[in-house]
């Protein structure tokens, strides 16, 4: 028995199998075959399909180089991973919510811009916001809603093309329309 291998504990909980030596290759493959999905949708809660995927591969990758780390004795191994996977993908979309944050304050700061706390600036944000709800109300229905799926929803053109069934250079004419209207209609 080498060191990486997880020694069962001499009296397994009640319904519970003794653990698998996770520093086997091949129960380690059915450990993350049987475990992985889990794993991805606690991750895919949080996060987008490809952060989450990130979350499995490194959850996995932390298991099997320290497969110790899992004692049977707290739970089962899928209960395991799929704590450790929310907590990652929570860490992760709190890492990228700090940066974002500190980012548009930098960004505000190196404008010359101290408006950010300030309630009146609030206001006129609001008012522009609104004067830009209108430029957008009286552009066409599919025009308005590839420019709300791009830049509200956040969808690429590709996606929005898949989302509405219609072809990618429809979706990046009506976008390139609604917005050059929409422009038209605040300049004048």
């Amino acid at each position: 028995m080498t060191d990486l291998e997880i020694v069962p504990s001499p009296e397994p909980a009640r319904g519970a199998s003794a653990p698998p030596a996770l520093s086997d290759p091949a129960a380690f493959a059915a450990a993350y075959a049987r475990h992985a999905p889990r794993a991805y949708a606690a991750a895919r809660a949080v996060l987008d399909h490809a952060a989450a995927e990130d979350v499995v591969q490194d959850v996995f990758a932390a298991l099997w180089a320290r497969p110790g780390a899992y004692d049977s004795r707290r739970g089962p191994l899928g209960a395991y991973v799929g704590l450790m996977a929310r907590s990652r993908a929570v860490d992760r979309w709190r890492s990228a919510a700090a940066g974002t944050a500190a980012s548009e304050r930098l960004a505000a700061r190196e404008r010359g811009s101290d408006h950010a706390e300030d309630p009146a600036h609030e206001v006129a944000g609001r008012d522009g916001l609104a004067e830009i709800c209108r430029a957008l109300r009286d552009r066409p229905v599919e025009q308005r809603r590839a420019v709300l799926l791009a830049h509200v929803g956040g969808l690429t053109h590709e996606e929005i093309a898949a989302a509405t069934a219609v072809p990618v250079g429809t979706v990046k004419s009506r976008v390139r329309l609604c917005l050059a209207g929409a422009a038209d209609r605040l300049a004048a």
